[in-house]
């Protein structure tokens, strides 16, 4: 089998440490029967120890010479395809139960993927992926924290975010310039039943200047909707828990 160079394009970094690939299996705790989803299997070096727990295991990946090479695999069903086009409801319907999706998301498409997957997140029983850890950081962010922000509230309002495994640069070929970590992210069984558009844009307004109060941001996107409610715009976008966002959304809407 010739060697795979890795395609900056495509945000390739390989894992290769056995020791780390061993760590994130017990995270995920594969089972027999799961409706597993990977994104990005690459090389195949956690697919392999997943396959030995799950089979068939559905596996998505955009480069054309790394799936033809998955094809080879018995047990493995390949959609070839750039993951932001994927259906993950049809795959859902497909295997009859929710989704368990696992990954080695591209680096540069991070929050795309994560956002895309925030549209299906009622089909998904969990999700575990390597991201940069600055990214993981950010999602998992408390109130008042530098890396709280806009990812962290849409993404806290429908799951629940715990970072389990930090990984190093030398755990992949090529090494990436960042550290990465594992998240795992659990679907809240009953979230706030806010509009996703309305909240989206709510959010991005008031992150959209951070070091400014909210009544310079949020204050006017306000009072353009009728709202005649209460709520502190004295703050900065990082000081308002998320379920005062969801709160704030539900009473404009």
């Amino acid at each position: 089998m010739t060697h795979h160079v890795a395609r900056k394009r495509f945000g390739q970094h390989f894992l290769t440490d056995r020791i780390v690939i061993e760590d994130i299996v017990q995270a995920i705790k594969p089972q027999a029967g799961d409706a597993m989803v990977e994104i990005g299997p690459g090389l195949g070096a956690m697919t392999m120890p997943l396959l030995a727990y799950v089979n068939p295991l559905t596996v998505i990946e955009l480069d054309r010479d790394l799936a033809e090479r998955l094809r080879q695999r018995p047990g493995l069903k390949v959609i070839e395809s750039d993951v932001l086009k994927v259906d993950f409801a049809a795959l859902a319907a497909e295997h009859g139960k929710k989704l368990r999706v696992v990954g080695n998301l591209p680096y540069n498409i991070s929050s795309p993927i994560l956002f895309h997957l925030l549209d299906f997140v009622d089909q998904v029983q969990d999700q575990h992926f390597m991201l940069q850890k600055e990214v993981v950081d950010r999602m998992a962010a408390e109130p008042c924290c530098k890396d709280y922000g806009r990812l962290t509230v849409m993404l806290q309002w429908r799951y629940q975010i715990e970072s389990v495994l930090d990984v190093l640069p030398s755990a992949f070929d090529p090494p990436p310039r960042v550290d990465s970590a594992i998240v795992r992210m659990l679907p809240l069984p009953v979230p706030a039943a806010v509009d996703q558009k309305l909240l989206g844009e709510l959010v991005a307004v008031a992150f959209s200047q951070r070091r400014k109060i909210l009544r310079n941001t949020l204050g006017a996107w306000l009072e353009q909707r009728g709202f005649g409610g209460q709520f502190d715009l004295q703050r900065r976008a990082e000081e308002v828990p998320v379920a005062e966002y969801l709160a704030l959304a539900l009473a404009v809407s």
